[in-house]
């Protein structure tokens, strides 16, 4: 297995490996250990059929179903389909998945670890990628953050909603998301979470406070934390953070919910085809001490 970092914020080049084989608890490590480092992991040139994408990411974690129940692999409901494509005028997939700035899962009491998304069709325009995925460094964001904000959140905690990204989405022109239903928002009731968390690999914090999900810092009243979280996300979105990755077909891509932010790009049209199949993995396991002395053994000895 060869890592190559891009060179940018974030990101590594993984090759000389094969994911639709079981990795080994070295490999898995290996992989582990880079995704703390660099954040977010492409692994080029996979051949995964549904099953096997689901047996990679269970190496993760557990993994979280559809909300509303629809598309995903018939065989496999773990693997969710994210996709532009109608068949018999029915769409056969999520067509607006991740179209605005935020990390998975923040949501939930327990939140998400990792994303696990593979390209089965990518969008071109005249020869060039199109739905490009953007990443913004919550490592850096903390530490670039500036010392009084930083010291004066410290102990504070944010409430995250669901319903708020699910809202927005529905706004946009042409949507078509239905609003959830009182069953559907029961299933993902808004959580309480630290603003800043100290990432379970690397043992650094990182901002965890993202415009997608987070509604209210809780120890502040209304108004002033309206104008921190602007503050927060305007700090946390400049470009000196940011990574993009370009997609082509047969990508893997595994990147770290806890450390990083992203935005899916929209801009191709209906009738230019974009077909990906994602697995969406908890954090019930990367904060277990166990797991990590299983997972890491080459830290637990440091």
């Amino acid at each position: 297995m060869m890592i190559e970092p891009t060179g940018g914020i974030l990101g590594a080049v993984v090759t000389g490996i094969d994911l639709s084989q079981p990795l080994s608890g070295a490999d898995f490590s290996t992989v582990l250990t880079a995704l703390g480092r660099h954040g977010v992991l492409r692994f080029p040139g996979q051949t995964l059929g549904a099953r096997e994408l689901k047996v990679f990411s269970e190496r993760f974690g557990p993994i979280q179903g559809s909300v509303t129940g629809k598309f995903h692999d018939p065989e496999v409901p773990e693997v969710g389909i994210l996709s532009n494509i109608r068949e018999n005028g029915q769409p056969i997939g999520l067509a607006d998945a991740g179209q605005d700035w935020h990390t998975d899962m923040s949501y939930n009491r327990v939140i998400g670890f990792v994303n696990v998304l593979y390209a089965v069709k990518v969008p071109r325009r005249d020869g060039k990628a199109l739905g490009s995925t953007v990443f913004a460094n919550m490592h850096a964001a903390y530490d670039e953050l500036d010392p009084a904000l930083k010291s004066r959140l410290e102990d504070m905690t944010a409430t995250h909603d669901f319903n708020k990204f699910w809202e927005e989405m529905r706004r946009r022109p042409g949507s078509m998301r239905g609003p959830l239903t009182p069953e559907q928002r029961a299933k993902r009731p808004p959580s309480v979470h630290p603003v800043f968390l100290t990432h379970p690999i690397t043992g650094r914090k990182v901002l965890y406070c993202n415009p997608g999900y987070a509604i209210r810092i809780n120890e502040l009243d209304e108004a002033e934390s309206d104008r921190v979280l602007t503050a927060l996300f305007e700090h946390q979105l400049q470009p000196r953070f940011q990574y993009s990755n370009e997609w082509s077909e047969n990508d893997l891509l595994v990147w770290d919910h806890i450390g990083t932010l992203h935005n899916a790009i929209p801009d191709y049209t209906a009738d230019e085809p974009r077909l990906m199949k994602r697995c969406q993995v908890m954090a019930d396991w990367i904060f277990d001490p166990e797991f990590l002395r299983r997972a890491l053994p080459q830290r637990s000895a440091a």
